[in-house]
């Protein structure tokens, strides 16, 4: 059948999908799953093949169910095959990308599955851009050209904002730049804004994407690249009149100074020509600011996060080929610590921000790390246990990034803070107590250093008052984080170079101990699983070496009959 009548073939396994969804079938038990799994990989198998058939069909669902409440178009293939290369891009474009647009657009923050919804449709988005960016670029230039004889204040920037969701090489990046050279003049001030902050995402997406072309660039400069954001800094240096504009442009504009490696060499010498002036008052401006003699809280938070981003670029630049943005980041990185990582101050831009407040110190952290992973004064910082809940936050998930985005050769590896495994898991202890007293659980078991389990055990639970509801959800999201740390490398939690075999042996049991102690905790069901996944990793034979180097099978059965004892009595599995 399948040989002789593609269309229905194709058309009845597309019917099988539409009539599985969740929002057709309501609940779905174990058997839909597995069901509706299934039909997701033939779609995809097929459209390796019948690309032009499964795309049709898809988006005829999607123009059929508007409220979906899961986007199961993202069962394309991110590879897809030469028949999607002779697909009509005009077809894409009205048929498909209409709706990929209203998935991202229409649903914002108060929708439930908002956040859902908008990543798996830019997902699709960036899959489909990789071998029809022209469809994609033509939607883009398109809307940039009615916009710039638009006299309308409040404009429609929702096509522009797609810049931030596909996929750029290096080619793609500067065709992009070229585009909003022509238009950005004529573009009104909400449009403008638009482009400057979807550029600045498309530079990333090209960074983290392709690597070794930004790489390259620093080791050949590309002339037409350089001309093209030297031109657009021009332009955006122009528009940015106020003090509240230069805080929108700044992050745009260092990307765009990245951009030009010879501008930048230029730049740091003492005198200039005219026309590089700007670029260095650009710099002069952001130093003062940053360190706070800006004149305006605004602008030193733009300085911040504008330095923020020089530092993570320049990770992605080898240092061995002496680039002058390295002398730029030193110019730079004792000032943005002291102004993110100052825990009688913590870097706050108002209500709304916490989120990317994280995030902007995260990326802080793992750049100051791969820039110079022995310079850890902000590490000894986030570790404190008088800092913020915040910096420790960020300290774990900072080290959990640095463990499993590790691609570039000269990225240092976590070994280098090996040596603050006591502290992390006294963190992770700690966590553990003040979550369980939040959720009413058993209290968690302080092991004393003894060779064996069979003696006593003592509880040790010190809390000065009762953590509020708000603290306990800050608590529980530490303690997942940590667990996640645990599961990603066992080793920085077990490293143990100067105790003795009783206290390795003891640190190591108070860790599996907590760790086991989530596993039957029913109102936390993602911190559950991720212990239990820690627990396994935990028991990889190769790791079992590393709970007592000097006794390690002793150690391991020392354990496990603790763990008998353990469980018993815990409530949950109490016989009584």
């Amino acid at each position: 059948m399948a040989a002789h009548k593609p269309v229905e073939w194709v058309q009845a396994v597309i019917t099988r999908f539409d009539e599985q969804l969740p929002i057709k079938v309501g609940h779905q038990n174990t058997h839909t799953k597995v069901s509706t799994e299934h039909n997701k990989e033939c779609l995809i198998n097929i459209s390796k093949y019948k690309f032009s058939l499964v795309i049709s069909g898809l988006t005829t669902i999607l123009k059929n169910v508007n409220n979906m409440v899961m986007f199961h178009l993202s069962v394309l293939p991110t590879q897809q095959s030469k028949d999607c290369l002779r697909l009509d891009e005009t077809m894409l474009v009205k048929q498909l990308l209409p709706e990929i647009c209203h998935f991202i657009h229409t649903y914002r923050e108060g929708h439930q599955h908002a956040a859902e919804l908008r990543s798996s449709a830019s997902a699709v988005l960036f899959s489909l851009s990789c071998n029809n960016f022209n469809a994609v670029f033509s939607r883009i230039s398109t809307r940039l050209q009615e916009l710039t004889v638009c006299s309308e204040d409040n404009v429609d920037v929702h096509d522009i904002e797609l810049m931030q969701y596909i996929n750029v090489d290096c080619s793609k990046l500067k065709r992009l730049l070229q585009e909003t050279v022509l238009k950005f003049r004529a573009l009104k001030k909400p449009a403008q804004l638009a482009v400057i902050n979807s550029l600045e995402k498309a530079f990333w997406n090209w960074v983290e994407n392709y690597p070794d072309e930004f790489t390259m660039l620093y080791q050949r400069p590309q002339a037409d690249m350089a001309e093209a954001a030297e031109k657009l800094f021009d332009l955006v240096d122009s528009f940015a009149e106020s003090a509240k504009r230069k805080a929108a442009v700044w992050p745009l504009q260092i990307i765009l100074l990245i951009l030009c490696p010879e501008i930048t060499h230029t730049i740091s010498k003492d005198t200039v020509e005219d026309s590089k002036a700007n670029k260095k008052l650009f710099l002069d401006s952001l130093r003062k600011a940053l360190a706070g003699q800006g004149g305006s809280k605004q602008l030193m938070e733009s300085a911040a996060i504008a330095c923020v981003k020089l530092c993570k670029a320049s990770t992605y630049i080898n240092w061995e080929d002496h680039s002058t943005i390295f002398l730029l980041v030193q110019s730079i990185v004792m000032d943005l610590k002291a102004l993110l990582f100052n825990p009688a101050k913590p870097f706050w831009r108002g209500t709304g921000s916490q989120n990317a407040d994280v995030e902007l110190m995260m990326d802080c952290f793992v750049s100051c790390f791969r820039i110079n992973p022995h310079n850890n004064q902000h590490f000894k910082v986030c570790l404190a246990s008088s800092s913020p809940s915040t910096f420790h936050f960020v300290l774990v998930n900072s080290l959990h990034r640095i463990i499993t985005n590790s691609h570039l050769d000269w990225w240092p590896k976590i070994d280098a803070v090996y040596c603050y495994s006591g502290e992390l898991r006294f963190m992770f202890s700690d966590t553990l107590n003040r979550v369980t007293q939040g959720v009413g659980t058993h209290a968690p078991l302080r092991m004393t250093p003894s060779l064996t389990f069979k003696g006593k055990m003592t509880t040790s639970l010190k809390f000065k008052e009762k953590a509020t509801e708000l603290d306990t959800r800050s608590y529980k999201c530490l303690l997942l984080a940590l667990v996640k740390l645990i599961h990603a490398d066992p080793k920085l939690m077990l490293h143990n170079p100067v105790k003795q075999a009783p206290e390795m042996q003891s640190s190591t049991a108070e860790l599996i101990t907590g760790l086991v102690q989530l596993v039957p905790l029913t109102n936390t069901t993602q911190l559950s699983q991720e212990a239990m996944e820690a627990l396994l990793v935990l028991h990889q034979p190769e790791t079992i070496e590393l709970w007592n180097p000097d006794a390690p099978i002793e150690t391991f059965w020392d354990i496990r009959y603790f763990f008998l004892y353990f469980l018993i009595e815990m409530p949950c599995f109490s016989p009584h």
